[in-house]
């Protein structure tokens, strides 16, 4: 779960600002849709961001806002590169990751980074795409699961090779680019 620790709102010159804003940070006049739009990006967040399914927006200690993450999407400009935004669904009231975190207390304080990560296993739990059922974190498989699951399919068909022939037979393959 990403976690983001907010400031004060603050203006920002919206002719500079990669998504148009003309302010960043929390106020408590704020709607949570308000909140949203104002600072749902321009973080520099690693790769593991892409892998969150939710994110957290704390101002002075206290979760403001809860929200279900869709995608990240790059945001960078020339002047500022490695910069994305969050594109994603405002929890409200009912929704469990809602309901367990706004409200109450930041899971993350007293860090310098306003992107932090939050292991939660009630909401990051997924399961192994191999289909043996073995809860992940990130990714889509348990170290090795991979390879198992290809070989277990290859192994339907015969051999490697056997497989080979037979994707080849049964995929289009691209055009050849002529040079």
């Amino acid at each position: 779960m990403l976690h983001i620790t907010l400031g004060e709102r603050r203006p920002v010159d919206l002719n500079e600002d990669e998504l148009g804003r003309d302010h960043v940070g929390y106020a408590s006049d704020m709607s949570p849709d308000d909140l949203y739009a104002a600072n749902r990006g321009c973080w520099v967040f690693g790769e593991r961001a892409s892998e969150e399914r939710y994110a957290l927006f704390s101002y002075k200690g206290i979760v403001r806002m809860a929200v279900a993450i869709d995608t990240i999407e790059p945001v960078s400009s020339a002047r500022r590169s490695n910069r994305s935004a969050i594109v994603g669904k405002v929890l409200q009231d009912g929704d469990r990751v809602h309901d367990i975190y706004v409200g109450g207390p930041s899971p993350i304080t007293g860090v310098r980074n306003p992107v932090t990560y939050v292991p939660d296993p009630r909401f990051d739990g997924r399961v192994c795409a191999c289909g043996c059922g073995e809860a992940i974190t990130r990714g889509d498989w348990v170290p090795g699961h991979d390879q198992k699951a290809l070989h277990k399919r290859i192994a339907q068909i015969g051999t490697v090779k056997q497989f080979i022939e037979w994707f080849d037979a049964n995929t289009p393959q691209p055009a050849e680019v002529s040079r």
